[in-house]
């Protein structure tokens, strides 16, 4: 079965964005650049809400006709034109990308949804989403490795990554890595019986 791989940028206190979405406190570098770009060999697809979608198609579908685009962009924007783009939102009516024959829109029933994706032939599914997604994902028990990006800032508000969960559940260490940006990448997988 595939697995979805979460990969989420966290401050030191618990935040995966600023108070109006800022991520400009991420310690992006290239280095963390290559690490992120390593999950693109493990999956096919690709999961997002409707707002991360809407920043991605506005930026990423420019890339491969910009001359300014360096050549870790161009692999990206490539990736991301042959990878299934999973969207879910409640209020888009259709996902418009260069090739629409590799979209999906999920506007209810996620977890039956997700779940029937998983089954079906291909890599592992990459998890980009929001917040707010993450939390619902999480709920759902529908994440199946975590990779946090624990960043050497404090935002003392923000969006909070685990607000909002009710069900308890355990996580064991797979990886930790430290970067020269002092950016901390632990990995975890859910224990599950």
């Amino acid at each position: 079965m595939r697995k979805i791989i979460a990969m989420i940028h966290l401050s030191l206190d618990g935040f995966a964005a600023g108070p109006n979405d800022e991520l400009d406190w991420i310690a992006y570098d290239e280095e963390l650049e290559q690490y992120a770009h390593s999950v693109q060999d493990l999956t096919d697809a690709v999961i997002w809400g409707r707002r991360t979608y809407e920043g991605m198609a506005g930026y990423w579908l420019t890339v491969p006709g910009n001359p300014a685009s360096t050549p870790s962009e161009l692999e990206h924007a490539h990736w991301l034109d042959r990878a299934t783009k999973i969207v879910v939102s409640r209020t888009l009516d259709r996902i418009e990308w260069n090739n629409a024959q590799n979209t999906v829109l999920i506007k209810d029933n996620i977890a039956a949804t997700i779940n029937q994706i998983k089954r079906q032939p291909g890599k592992d599914i990459w998890f980009l989403g929001s917040p707010m997604l993450a939390q619902t994902f999480m709920q759902l028990d529908l994440i199946d490795e975590y990779r946090l990006n624990l960043n050497p800032s404090v935002l003392g508000c923000g969006k909070p990554l685990f607000a909002n969960i009710t069900r308890n559940f355990q996580l064991k260490l797979l990886e930790s890595r430290t970067f020269k940006s002092g950016v901390v990448g632990l990995r975890y997988e859910p224990v599950r019986a």
